[in-house]
């Protein structure tokens, strides 16, 4: 049996995304901080492009962090393509990596930590992989699987066998009807699920990853998951019956902005100057994230509503928002049109930015890091789903939580639908009620945080559970 007073020690593998790492290294953290020994495993390629963007990581990104007592080790593995492949631009080659080789060079990692005697309890890995369970098995560990998005998004891919039975996915002519039975979620449109459940094609790798990474979840032990149980009461609790799934989340720093371990893969500007001449709510923040592209159209279309509201703005354009081979997407001529009333950067901290008090609300992908940032920070969403949980999260924001509106329901937005929406967002008046309701989910959320609240509580028992299956271990 293992030793009452053995410290926990896990090896973490975030799946190699911004939005998956960022999480993931805030986990490890808290972990840690909780006198766990935690190995950390990034891919080469992610460590590479975040070490270009911080020169001071180093070779270790945890090295602060060990200075203040923490035990986080970090290494590094291949995904299996060559450092410098540009995943973002071949994204099927890259997931198809992930699916097909990824695995093996996980395996060898976790079997030269084990040879080297180091004694490990348990596994931690993103849930989209579809390897973990086997892996720690096979060196006797417990697999302990995060889930980096909603629990509404888990359940319907958890539910994907229901969803095929009842021809709403996965078949030649699918339902288009809203979905009433899966456990804990009274009904959904189909519109609000995830892309890939949209899809008429259910054999792209995407596809193979989803299903086969949710057959291997079934096999965990535990589930971790960054969201908080007042907002998912019903999804969380119909999971809770299937298996011990804990909602633990916000997972952020204790203090929000600090930066003790970089992760963001690009360098960033700094736009609080800016920003300090602005008065309070009146900027709107724009970003898509880390990883989703627009079409050019789609850009010029938003650029040019961005302008035509007038509103001020803080814009976020990476280089390969459109592709890397669009190094400069907006139209002839924009940047001097606007050059009064915003800032275009490539890349910043977005924690800081949304937390800045003249800001007033951000026009989002929905991606689930954004969006707990922007909750966090109290700051309503005007929403703009490019793909995969980006339109379940919109409805949770708009539908659910009424705390952001809709940009756009048509296939192609308009520069005038843009400007709008942007204004209707903005205003003292029609702004009034999403501001409100941003800041009662705050509420929520910190108290879920604080202690005797449902993350800390789910936190505190998920380690007296998992000790207690480790005991149980012979």
């Amino acid at each position: 049996m293992a030793d009452k007073s053995q410290k926990l020690h896990a090896i973490f593998i975030p799946y190699p995304l911004q939005g998956h790492v960022n999480p993931s290294v805030q986990l490890a953290l808290k972990l840690a901080s909780q006198g766990f020994t935690i190995t950390f495993i990034n891919t080469e390629s992610v460590h590479n492009q975040a070490s270009k963007a911080h020169s001071k990581n180093g070779t270790d990104i945890f090295a602060k962090v060990r200075d203040s007592g923490l035990d986080i080790r970090y290494m590094t593995v291949s995904d299996g393509l060559p450092v410098g492949f540009d995943r973002s631009l071949n994204h099927d080659q890259f997931m198809a990596a992930l699916l097909h080789v990824f695995s093996a060079h996980a395996e060898d990692v976790v079997n030269q930590i084990i040879q080297s005697g180091q004694k490990v309890h348990c596994l931690i890995a993103d849930t989209y992989f579809v390897w973990p369970s086997k892996v720690a098995k096979k060196f006797g560990m417990l697999y302990i699987s995060f889930w980096t998005e909603t629990a509404l998004v888990f359940t319907l891919y958890y539910h994907l066998d229901l969803l095929k039975r009842n021809g709403h996915f996965a078949c030649t002519d699918c339902r288009e009807d809203a979905i009433t039975y899966i456990p804990g979620v009274k009904s959904i449109e189909l519109k609000d699920t995830t892309s890939y459940l949209q899809e008429t094609c259910s054999t792209t790798v995407c596809h193979q990853i989803i299903s086969n990474a949710f057959e291997d979840t079934k096999n965990a032990d535990f589930v971790l998951c960054n969201t908080a149980q007042e907002l998912e009461t019903e999804t969380i609790s119909a999971l809770r019956k299937k298996m011990s799934w804990f909602a633990v989340g916000p997972i952020f720093s204790s203090g929000f902005t600090d930066r003790i371990v970089s992760t963001s893969m690009w360098s960033e500007s700094d736009c609080s100057p800016w920003l300090g001449k602005k008065r309070n709510d009146s900027v709107l923040y724009v970003s898509f994230g880390s990883y989703a592209h627009l079409t050019k159209k789609e850009l010029e279309e938003i650029a040019q509503g961005l302008s035509l509201s007038k509103v001020s703005f803080i814009w976020v354009l990476r280089p390969d928002i459109v592709s890397t081979e669009v190094p400069n997407p907006l139209p002839d001529g924009f940047r001097e049109e606007v050059a009064g009333q915003g800032m275009i950067v490539p890349w910043c901290c977005q924690k800081e930015v949304l937390a800045h008090p003249a800001i007033g609300g951000f026009l989002t992908h929905c991606g689930w890091n954004s969006v707990l940032e922007s909750m966090w920070c109290e700051v309503p969403m005007l929403c703009y789903p490019l793909y995969t949980d980006q339109f379940t999260n919109r409805k949770l924001v708009v539908d659910d939580w009424k705390i952001g509106i809709n940009l756009s329901n048509q296939k192609i937005v308009t520069k005038e639908e843009v400007s709008k929406n942007v204004n209707h967002l903005m205003g003292e008046k029609s702004g009034e009620a999403y501001r409100n309701s941003v800041k009662e989910v705050k509420r929520t959320m910190e108290n879920g945080l604080k202690p005797g609240g449902s993350s800390a509580n789910n936190m505190d028992q998920f380690i007296k559970d998992l000790k207690a299956k480790i005991q149980n271990i012979k």
